[in-house]
């Protein structure tokens, strides 16, 4: 193949977005083959923008059995987001996913075993690993050089939402339809990053408000704390209703502290490590190790979507790493479940969560999920979707 023949399932913001990207030809390597709508407005909307040549569907199975497509872009809700990727492994499609992985880590685990047995490429729509502060962050961290981690916080309250937005589908901010609220919907690229960074934590407690700042069933407002393997802790804070926002990582490690905000990173690093430094009889109770301030250069472009769907592309043809493996994103789930489940019990959760019990909590809150009217979705307990 000299160039991917992609489909893309969900014609929503996303999956529009991404359709007349490369429809516009932004990404070379891939061919706008097919698009999935279930609405039958919406597809009737992607029909005048997209091509003649592109092949429209009113299912993702339809889709699927075509013939049409080498791969998938899956930008649906969440919910059907393993369903539909089991389903293209199945046919021998390679798949893209939109974040998050899936609503619950039960499903997304047998997602990634399904895909390790098909043999297809498998990748997240992790597109903040694209931006070359995060990408320097990475490496400065975990390649030893400021040794150990120590503290980690994150305010990452800059992702405002209106009511309006809220309720735009009916889908949307509801247990039923979405699973969750600004962990699985805003959040998961910086769940992503921070486990990407920092690794996993070992513990997890979290308090998650529901509907505290938005007439929504799900959260809008949390506060988590964290707990590492080596002792470090770790704060991690979003909200959907602070304006102006904050996003701010800040990370201290031995030999000092790295700090992300508005798309800068300074390093403060530190003469002598620091655990060295408070253990040495010859220094003074008020003394500190001396630090110079850096201001770190992150090279290199920042590509986001449409970088991530070029690797995709990049990975099929030419054998090229993806910028997020598949298999990776259950992590990010897996923290943003810890969190819920540690609100709904009210008690510290071990890592990984206990999928059962996640799920269990999970469903009860589905079952009771209300039903907003407007858009004509219709949404069980177990999550499925359709027109």
């Amino acid at each position: 193949m000299k160039q991917l023949k992609l489909g893309i399932i969900g014609m929503g913001n996303m999956g529009s977005s991404h359709a007349k990207n490369i429809a516009a030809g932004a990404i070379p390597e891939v061919l706008l083959a097919a698009v999935a709508e279930r609405e039958p407005d919406r597809l009737a909307q992607a029909k005048a923008y997209l091509p003649a040549q592109t092949a429209l569907f009113d299912t993702p199975e339809a889709l699927m059995d075509s013939g049409l497509c080498d791969a998938v872009l899956i930008a649906t809700p969440h919910y059907e987001h393993p369903e539909l990727a089991i389903k293209a492994f199945d046919r021998g499609l390679h798949v893209l996913c939109e974040k998050p992985a899936g609503v619950y880590a039960k499903q997304v685990r047998e997602m990634n075993e399904r895909a390790a047995s098909s043999g297809v490429v498998f990748a997240m729509m992790f597109n903040q690993r694209t931006n070359p502060v995060y990408r320097k962050m990475h490496e400065l961290v975990n390649g030893g050089e400021l040794g150990a981690i120590k503290r980690v916080n994150w305010i990452i309250t800059d992702w405002y939402r209106t009511q309006v937005y809220y309720d735009s589908g009916s889908w949307r901010a509801t247990w039923a339809g979405e699973g969750g609220g600004v962990l699985l919907n805003q959040c998961p690229h910086n769940l992503d990053l921070l486990q990407w960074i920092c690794g996993m934590p070992r513990r997890v407690r979290a308090f998650c408000h529901n509907g505290k700042w938005h007439d929504i069933e799900v959260e809008d407002d949390v506060t988590a704390y964290l707990e590492f393997e080596n002792g470090a802790t770790g704060v991690f804070v979003t909200s959907t209703a602070d304006c102006p926002g904050t996003n701010r990582l800040e990370i201290t490690l031995d030999w000092g502290k790295l700090v992300c905000e508005n798309d800068k990173l300074t390093l403060y690093k530190l003469d002598r490590n620091e655990r060295e430094f408070c253990y040495d009889k010859t220094v003074g109770g008020f003394e500190r190790p001396s630090a110079t301030v850096h201001e770190i250069a992150a090279e290199g472009e920042n590509p986001q979507h449409l970088g991530v769907i070029a690797a995709f592309a990049g990975c099929i043809l030419n054998g090229t790493p993806l910028t997020a493996d598949g298999a990776e994103g259950i992590r990010s789930l897996e923290l943003s479940n810890a969190m819920h489940l540690s609100s709904w019990l009210e008690r510290t959760v071990d890592m990984p969560p206990d999928e059962e019990l996640f799920l269990a909590e999970l469903n009860k809150r589905a079952a009771a999920s209300r039903h907003k009217t407007g858009t004509g979705a219709v949404f069980s307990t177990e999550g499925s979707y359709g027109s």
